[in-house]
């Protein structure tokens, strides 16, 4: 059975309010707030114990939010890094100032039109929605959401130049500089792939051909990123098999090969996000980096959903947090964590649709957790806390460290991990083949042992690259024995 990548979730009308109502909230004269001062003092912080590629979502279709103030507190709590907004607030943009969390605002599609027609307007734009906010961490503009497959097509081949007088309303803005540190861009369902199965056969859809490389060019010419919206709670949809559910939800599973390429996928987000990144290398665009602008898994859904409960939005959100955390990246962009941004902070009670479209709130109005992802700080620094030997052996080598199986997991997580590891480029699991140095013992937990410290010490050394889903842990008690050589000592 072929599985279908490309599944998504409707894209939400969200309402902007009109151009007066921000310049009714503006601080002033814009004069006094050069934009220097929002690029050189604020655009490169972030707050303590963050991660900047942790970020979320934050709809507003809803009755019963908490004040703005509430919500920044909130995020404070977390390592949540970056907050995605559909509009430009002026109430949230300003709770957010000096707290080092980076903001993304967006431009309704209602407004291309006038972007797109009218430089002024942009101009106008900008000066309301970002210089008024020298405060505040403004990092990213997206202009539409969703336009490509959107119901009005008139907005498709407006949406470039709507990009480009906003690009250019920044490069002239006072202070100059802004178009090279707040980026601009647009955010894309995964329904402008043509195919996707397999993930190396990603190519996008025919029909977007010449209004996609035009993008593309945008987007490599001024450093900004294509914004893909993948989930893997839709895909699960389609393919209700339970091999499918743990696939989708990063847990122990025989992966799925790429036949294209040979390469084992674990999981259903790396093969999502890498179908667009084999789309954007086919047409010529290897430079350009991706974003993932919403991912995320219902908690409740109606009667009828397939996958949406509590068990499920803990295991998907928890392990891509995991995942992020780990920074093996994905196959065809291994090492690094793709920023990545989860739907959603909160329930939006007033959004139409099935039950899980009112579902997918990480926190609930009163503040309190709908469930435990691994967010808060105090989760996060004891995580990557790495273990202290309480009493060095005689192989201990101090200030080393090796990733190894933890006591009691079981041969199936650990055949995951040794599967997964395996199957990224660059890696070399040679030594655990027959005649190789570490073949013997031949068991599932001594190669699983040596593949996730291959990874670890690869990736950065950091101990959240011991991760895997908590089923290792880090020691200073070298592994290595007769001629098998773990990397990191001798």
């Amino acid at each position: 059975m072929r599985i279908n990548y490309m599944m998504m979730r409707v894209a939400p009308t969200y309402q902007s309010k009109p151009l007066s109502y921000y310049l009714l909230y503006s601080h002033g004269d814009f004069p006094v707030h050069p934009l220097r001062l929002l690029f050189t003092a604020v655009c490169h912080t972030h707050a303590s114990g963050s991660q900047s590629f942790i970020g979320v979502n934050y709809g507003m279709v809803a009755d019963n939010l908490p004040a703005p103030e509430a919500t920044a507190k909130l995020l404070q709590s977390t390592s949540i890094g970056k907050v995605r907004m559909y509009g430009a607030d002026p109430e949230m943009i300003r709770a957010l100032a000096n707290t080092g969390i980076g903001i993304v605002i967006g431009a309704a599609n209602g407004d291309i039109p006038a972007l797109a027609s009218n430089p002024g307007f942009a101009t106008q734009w900008v000066n309301s929605n970002v210089l008024a906010y020298p405060d505040s961490n403004i990092i990213l503009i997206t202009v539409g959401n969703e336009v490509m497959t959107a119901v009005d097509q008139t907005l498709v081949s407006l949406c470039l130049p709507a990009m480009q007088n906003v690009q250019n309303a920044l490069n002239n803005a006072p202070g100059g500089g802004g178009g090279k540190m707040i980026k601009v861009s647009t955010v894309h369902s995964m329904a402008v792939l043509g195919g996707s199965d397999p993930p190396s056969s990603g190519v996008f859809n025919s029909g977007f051909g010449d209004t996609m490389k035009s993008l593309l060019r945008f987007h490599s010419a001024n450093g900004s990123p294509f914004m893909i919206n993948p989930y893997p709670f839709f895909a699960y949809q389609s393919d209700t098999r339970p091999e499918t559910l743990a696939f989708c939800l990063f847990q122990p599973n025989s992966g799925r090969v790429d036949s294209g390429n040979g390469i084992k996928y674990m999981n259903m987000f790396d093969a999502q996000v890498d179908a667009v990144r084999s789309a954007l290398n086919a047409m010529g665009f290897k430079d350009v980096e991706m974003v993932v602008a919403e991912t995320g898994w219902a908690y409740k859904g109606d009667p009828n959903e397939a996958g949406p409960n509590i068990e499920n939005a803990k295991a998907y959100n928890g392990n891509l947090i995991k995942h992020l955390r780990s920074k093996v990246g994905t196959p065809l962009m291994p090492g690094k964590s793709i920023d990545t941004y989860i739907f959603a902070l909160y329930d939006e009670n007033l959004k139409p649709g099935p039950g899980s479209e009112r579902s997918f709130g990480l926190f609930r109005p009163d503040l309190s957790i709908t469930y435990d992802a691994g967010l808060s700080k105090i989760d996060n620094n004891s995580q990557r806390s790495p273990p202290t030997a309480a009493t060095p052996s005689p192989s201990v080598q101090l200030g080393v460290e090796w990733c190894v199986a933890k006591a009691g997991v079981s041969d199936a997580q650990l055949q995951s991990n040794l599967d997964y590891v395996c199957s990224q480029a660059g890696v070399d699991c040679g030594p655990l083949q027959p005649g190789g140095a570490c073949f013997e013992p031949n068991t599932v937990a001594s190669h699983a042992t040596y593949a996730m410290n291959l990874l670890y010490q690869t990736a950065g050394r950091n101990p959240w690259n011991c991760d895997f889903l908590q089923t290792a842990t880090l020691t200073s008690n070298n592994p290595s024995y007769n001629g098998c050589i773990y990397l990191g000592g001798a």
